[in-house]
């Protein structure tokens, strides 16, 4: 799909190249296809040439579908939607690589299924897709269906996929020629850099965090949350600063707005409605500290694109 990440589809191609290389015989052979047979841009801008037809499921034993930006502007092509299905009831396998997820739920082909979904696509997925089981896991393989969150977790994926395909002594070359000695489970947690996954963290911290992400719809005062951690209002904000550099209240702000930013971006809520999903009872007092923290108003950043706006890296919490 357009704006697709260059990286997975080289983490998804290399292997199998490798691999076919190191047994000197085409034991993995791909074809690269578009919905409408022409030149795909992917998010670096880089074209990508692919095939000028879909071919008839038939001729498939797996489908991986790469997405990533600008997701929205494309879930709703009825040519991509049909030929997934007529691939899904030829048997053929179906993978979602990051967005290609949505591309797939989107096409009713993810319902009750386990979907690995990046943490930073998650909210907006589960309120568009309740019939899936989306996790931020990296990856999930099933029975005719897996799916990656994206990013190195792409090769992680592959090199599990390829397990019962490959004898263990190519599997180990791959590996040497990849320089790759690790392999992440899939479920793994994927935001493993946040202050709540970090034993650096205090316990206090780690689990004030963890009851913020839980009442973003509903913010409790600092009060209340010192009361659920068994300390007093001025400790916890005292093990904020020191430990976060953060007061509790801009960290819970922080967290409520991201909730916001990706739920205007990836969903069609009205604005007042994601203003109430992230605990802002006012939608004006909503608009002016959006803007505060985006440059723009909710209502002009309404799609996850490369020209988007981001939250810009002096609010991120930062741990020295």
């Amino acid at each position: 799909m357009p704006q697709y990440s260059f990286y997975g589809l080289g983490a998804i191609l290399d292997p199998l190249f490798i691999l076919n290389w190191l047994a000197q015989e085409e034991r993995f052979a791909w074809r690269l296809l578009s919905v409408d047979g022409r030149a795909v841009p992917a998010s670096n801008g880089l074209p990508l040439a692919t095939e000028d037809a879909l071919p008839s499921p038939g001729e498939l034993d797996s489908v991986f579908v790469l997405a990533s930006f600008e997701t929205k502007t494309y879930t709703g092509d009825k040519r991509a939607k049909l030929w997934l299905r007529h691939c899904a009831a030829a048997g053929v396998e179906l993978g979602g690589i990051e967005m290609g997820t949505e591309v797939l739920a989107a096409a009713g082909l993810l319902n009750g299924h386990r979907v690995s979904v990046h943490w930073d696509n998650l909210a907006g997925f589960q309120e568009l897709y309740p019939e899936t089981q989306a996790v931020d896991d990296l990856y999930s393989l099933a029975p005719e269906r897996l799916s990656c969150a994206g990013g190195t977790a792409v090769l992680d994926m592959m090199l599990e996929w390829l397990k019962p395909q490959v004898e263990p002594a190519y599997m180990a070359e791959l590996r040497n020629h990849l320089l790759e000695r690790r392999q992440r489970p899939g479920d793994a947690v994927q935001l493993s850099t946040a202050p709540e996954h970090q034993l650096e963290t205090s316990a206090q911290v780690r689990k004030t965090i963890r009851v913020m992400r839980q009442t973003l719809e509903n913010p409790l005062s600092a009060p209340e949350l010192a009361t659920r951690v068994a300390l007093s209002t001025r400790q916890l904000e005292r093990r904020f600063k020191a430990e976060l550099g953060v007061t509790p209240s801009r960290y819970y702000l922080w967290l409520r707005i991201n909730l916001a930013h990706r739920l205007l971006q990836q969903t069609e809520l009205s604005v007042a409605e994601v203003a109430a999903c992230s605990g802002f009872g006012s939608l004006e007092h909503f608009s002016r500290v959006y803007r505060r923290f985006f440059d723009c108003a909710p209502s002009a950043d309404r799609l996850q694109s490369r020209d988007a706006p981001v939250l810009p890296v002096r609010y991120l919490p930062y741990r020295g």
